[in-house]
């Protein structure tokens, strides 16, 4: 999460060429929306006697427990990516690419505003991501795959993802103070499509649709020292504190 936020308060929209991060979680984490009250929507009790870590984003949203995936994050210009009429709009915009990727699975993927039955609600907040639906959340058999939130500074769009690979919203949901099965039973997973490839092979395919879909070729880079510093400050100043992970203090 250190990585993710240096990547977005380094970016230069007059001169920064979009970045695109693939990374994973080790060991399993949860990782709390940017205004979510960790006392409130978490058994922490219950979270420190499992040894389950407790993080937090700079994304809104709700809980996500994060295992056996492939995480994304995206940080660009609003001028380098095809036009959105909103911000909303710039979700369908900014997943395209997922799409693309999930379809060259030979997963059946599409937004759930295009799919799901007539009179149903979308965009109902709720304290565990994968309980509630977007317009633009990503559906396979009526089921949500995987999460997307989105964060903006002045000129600079931020966005991440996870990709499940297995499906673990069950087990994140039971470190919920409010567990109704329902809030697990929507979710999917690769596994569960049929989809068993490892995470090399799937990062190459992300990669491949995210360059197929904008139009860009992507190239390999690592870390300037600026972005290394500020990774090192974040960590020790925020994101190894209780104030910010479990009381959202310190922005």
């Amino acid at each position: 999460m250190a990585l993710d936020e240096a990547l977005l308060r380094s970016f230069d929209p007059a001169t920064s060429l979009p970045v695109l991060r693939l990374y994973g979680w080790n060991p399993p984490t949860l990782s709390l929306g940017r205004f979510q009250k960790a006392a409130e929507v978490l058994d922490l009790e219950r979270c420190t006697a499992d040894g389950i870590a407790v993080v937090r984003r700079v994304t809104g949203g709700g809980v996500i427990y994060h295992a056996d995936e492939l995480t994304y994050s995206l940080v660009c210009a609003p001028g380098q990516i095809p036009p959105a009429s909103s911000i909303k709009d710039s979700f369908r915009v900014l997943t395209g690419f997922l799409l693309a990727f999930y379809r060259t699975l030979g997963i059946d993927a599409a937004y759930a505003t295009d799919v799901v039955p007539e009179g149903t609600r979308l965009g109902e907040r709720t304290a565990f991501c994968f309980a509630g639906k977007e317009s633009f959340d990503i559906l396979a058999n009526g089921r949500k795959i995987g999460g997307n939130a989105q964060r903006r500074l002045k000129g600079v769009i931020f966005q991440h993802g996870s990709i499940p690979l297995h499906n673990r919203a069950a087990t994140g949901l039971s470190y919920m103070r409010e567990q109704a099965p329902e809030h697990a039973e929507g979710t999917l997973s690769l596994v569960e499509c049929g989809v068993s490839a490892v995470i090399p092979s799937l990062e190459k395919i992300l990669a491949t649709a995210f360059g197929g879909y904008f139009g860009v070729e992507l190239r390999s880079d690592s870390l300037s020292e600026p972005e290394r510093t500020d990774v090192e400050r974040l960590l020790v100043s925020k994101y190894s504190t209780e104030q910010w992970n479990l009381g959202g203090v310190g922005e």
